[in-house]
């Protein structure tokens, strides 16, 4: 069992930054991915990135390229996601998510955990 637990969440205006983190609770030996999706109001669950734990290859939604960035820290067992250039349609609840093995790491299906998610509002 992984417990996520994420962070960084807030009210920021159009053009800010945001640096959202998520903190796993156990690591273990093995393949696994970390994404990070989101979900506003009344619209479906969307990839935003992913990293590959052990290799580092990162993957970015086409909707986010350039804006977001995700990383980790090996030591703290936790992950990054750093928004920029935030726009209005950027406000949704952040989820952070643990996948296992071989995985399609847009798909949210893939993914084993999750947290609780952190809300992030862009006022225009």
């Amino acid at each position: 069992q992984v417990q996520l637990v994420e962070s960084g969440g807030g009210l920021v205006q159009a053009g800010g930054s945001l640096r959202l983190s998520c903190a796993a609770s156990r690591r273990t030996f093995g393949s696994y991915t970390m994404g990070w999706f989101r979900q506003a109001p009344g619209k479906e669950r969307e990839f935003v990135a992913a990293i590959n734990w052990s290799s580092g290859s990162t993957y970015v939604g086409d909707s986010v390229k350039g804006r977001f960035t995700i990383s980790r820290d090996n030591a703290k067992n936790t992950v990054y996601l750093q928004i920029n250039s935030l726009k209005p349609e950027d406000t949704a609840v952040y989820y952070c998510a643990d996948g296992r093995g071989a995985m399609d790491v847009r798909i949210s299906r893939s993914y084993d955990y999750w947290g609780q998610g952190t809300q992030v509002t862009v006022s225009s």
